[in-house]
Parts: C-alpha cells; structure tokens; sequence
C-alpha cells in the first residue's frame, strides 16, 4: 500500500478523525459523544465512529450519519483486533484517534492508532474509578499518547495525581450538553406520561444512567421504598439499561415497588423522558462530570446528587438541587422527600437549575475544545515533521515518533 504524506492543515481537507467506544448504549459518555460527532465543523472534520463490540442503541443511530464500524473484538484476549484496527486505520486513512473510555477500547485503540502510524491519539476519560480506572497496560501506552482529556477541573487534577499522567498531557475539556434540545416540554410530559401508564398528577423522580454496579441503583430503589410511605403519589423512572437489570429487577419486586417503578429500558428520547419528570436523583458511587445531571438540570429539574467528582461544581447545595453524602441512604432519602412533597420548592430549583446548566455547560465549548485540540496536535505533529524533512542528513536530530507522519 503506498505511503501518505500528512499535508499541512492549511493544503488539506477535514481530518479524520476516528472515535473508539466499546458499544454505544444509552449513557452519559455515549450521549457526550453523539453530541459532539453531531456538532462538529465538517469543513475541518471527518469523524467516524468504530465500536470493539455491537453498535446498540446511539450507535446505530450514527450509522445513519457518519461511517461506521463494529464487531472488531471477539473477546477480551482477541489479538485479531491488531491486523483489523491498523488495516481499518489505514484504509481510512485516519488523522486522530479518540478512545472514549478506559479499559480494552483505550489500549487497543491507541495500540494500534500508533501502529498504523496516525498522527494524534488521544485518550477522553469520563469518571474516576471504575470502570475508568487505567490500569497498569494502559499505563504503558502513556509514551505514545498525545493527550488525556479529562472533564472538569477535578478530574483533570485525579489524572494527574491519582492516575500518574505527565501535567503536559492532560487537557480538561469541560463536558456540555445541548440547552436548546433539553427543555420543559409540556407536550412530551402529557405525552410519555400516558405512554408509560403514568397519571398525570403523579410525582416523578428519575435517574438516567447506565445500569451498572457504579451507578448505584439499588440505593435509589430503597430511597423510593422511604419515599412512597411519605408521598404516595410518587412514581420513579429509571432509565437506561446494562448488566444489573436482573438484580434491579429482583430488588424492586423484594420492596413491592413494582407498581411504582418503571424501567424503561435504553430510550434514544432523553429529552421527552426528562420533561415527564419533576425531579432528578443520581446515587453513583463514583462520578467525574456526569453529564445526566447537566442534562436533567436544563430540562428545570432540581436535583439530588452525592458530593462527588465536579458534582459540587454543577449544583449548588439548596439552589438547584440537594448534595448527600455518596452511598448514605438516610440523606438521600430525606433529600428526595424533600422535593417530592416540596411543589414550591421544586419550582424555585428548577428555574435556578437552567440557570446554572445554561451557564456552566457549553455544548459549543466542548466541541470546539475538542476541535481545537486534535487539529493542534495535528499541525504541531506535521510541522516537526517537515522541519525535520528540511534538516540535511547530517543535521538530522531525532524527532519522537516521526513516522506518525505518514501512513504505511
């Protein structure tokens, strides 16, 4: 196969650039990445979106939009992926690649971006602790990556200092969500209210997020138990779907919740989901930037959320929403009693809640911090490379990695 040259940005047309995620189920990292494929500047980007595993719900979403790839990994020791990333890589001729995500995704994707010879490889990480926590093979592609993103200050700072990332390789690039898409939206509340067999005077609560051992959804289903004895007309939603389904499913018949507990399942309409509630509650364990509160606190909804990550940045205490201690139970359910017998208090947040979400987080920020990022890499990247190209043989100094400016 020939060579590529890596053309100045300026003499070029958008760079490629290649996402890598597992799968793409309904979940914050997921729903970050939708949102910035879908704003990026075609005139200067080209984006892709390659999957190790199924595409799921937002994936196939994407595949109406963008080039998209799948099914690259068998399973967890597959070493096929090697051959079929770096030919993907090449064929595609790919200018970046952004892993999404720890684990196999990140080191896989790197691995191979490098042995394909792409020139920007970068690394988004969006929680602190599992399942982000990079582990010691990871830790050895460290050489070879350009930039660790991290999504708030916090969390860049836990990247540095917790995960052992090189200061001049981590890059936070704030997480933003769309404020004109999550709305109140009267319609869609009547609307998905009588889809799921809610009435319309009930009080719901929800949580958005992946069902999966961090997220904690046990504590919000026995914080409903303490809930339904002091507000009978409350409902809970819980939206989004993974591997503890079975074992939400069992607590929730254990409680005798099953008549005011919905799962809903993956939904791609977040949005409409958001607006047929009244309030928001988050009970991970863990979080960095969780981009389900941003979203539920544009949509006017107060919300209940542990003092975690950059959570205290995002909501302020007895504003727009109610901190709790990360995993206690009496706080957060005395906090969601709070604003499910609270109608007043429930609108005041709520207003206060846009508010905040309108100014702290950008959806254009985040995508341009993104943009600004991989195309400067890119040209700091071919710079060196034809300045180094201009050096007569004998002047030659060694440049890192310079055959990451072209593709074999």
């Amino acid at each position: 196969m020939r060579k590529r040259i890596h053309l100045p940005i300026e003499s070029r047309g958008p760079l490629r650039t290649m996402f890598i995620q597992t799968s793409m189920p309904v979940g914050g990292a997921e729903t970050l990445l939708v949102n910035l494929i879908r704003r990026m500047d075609r005139d200067r980007f080209a984006p892709e979106l390659c999957c190790l595993k199924e595409l799921d719900v937002l994936g196939e979403e994407l595949k109406q939009e963008i080039p998209t790839f799948h099914n690259m990994l068998s399973g967890k020791y597959d070493l096929r992926i090697v051959p079929r990333l770096i030919e993907l890589f090449r064929l595609r001729e790919i200018d970046a690649v952004v892993t999404v995500g720890a684990g196999d995704k990140m080191f896989w994707g790197r691995l191979c971006a490098w042995l394909a010879g792409v020139p920007v490889i970068a690394s988004a990480i969006h929680s602190t602790g599992w399942p982000d926590t990079i582990n010691w093979l990871n830790r050895r592609l460290t050489s070879v990556t350009d930039r660790f993103i991290g999504v708030a200050a916090p969390h860049g700072k836990h990247l540095v200092e917790v995960e052992g990332f090189p200061p001049e390789k981590v890059t936070v690039i704030p997480n933003g969500i769309d404020t004109d898409r999550f709305v109140p939206n009267s319609e869609a509340r009547s609307r998905i209210r009588a889809e799921l067999n809610l009435p319309q005077d009930a009080i719901v609560c929800g949580i958005v997020a992946a069902l999966r051992p961090e997220k904690d959804h046990a504590l919000f289903l026995k914080a409903a138990a303490r809930v339904v004895q002091r507000c009978p007309r409350s409902h809970f939603l819980i939206v989004g779907d993974g591997p503890e389904r079975e074992a939400i499913e069992s607590l929730r018949s254990e409680l005798n919740l099953e008549d005011c507990v919905t799962l809903t399942g993956s939904r791609s309409d977040i949005p409409d989901l958001l607006a047929a509630m009244d309030c928001f509650a988050l009970t991970s364990k863990m979080e960095a930037s969780p981009v389900s509160i941003l979203e539920a606190m544009s949509t006017a909804l107060p919300v209940v959320a542990p003092r975690v990550g950059s959570i205290p940045d995002a909501v302020d205490d007895g504003q727009n929403g109610l901190l709790v201690e990360a995993s206690n139970l009496d706080e957060t359910a005395d906090a969601m009693i709070a604003l499910m017998q609270g109608a007043n208090l429930r609108a005041e947040m709520g207003l206060s809640a846009r508010a905040k979400a309108k100014h702290y987080g950008s959806l254009e920020t985040m995508v341009n911090g993104y943009q600004d990022l991989i195309s400067g890499i890119y040209r700091q990247k071919v710079q060196a490379a034809l300045h180094a190209a201009r050096q007569p043989a004998s002047q030659h100094v060694f440049v890192p990695r310079t055959s990451d400016m072209k593709t074999p």
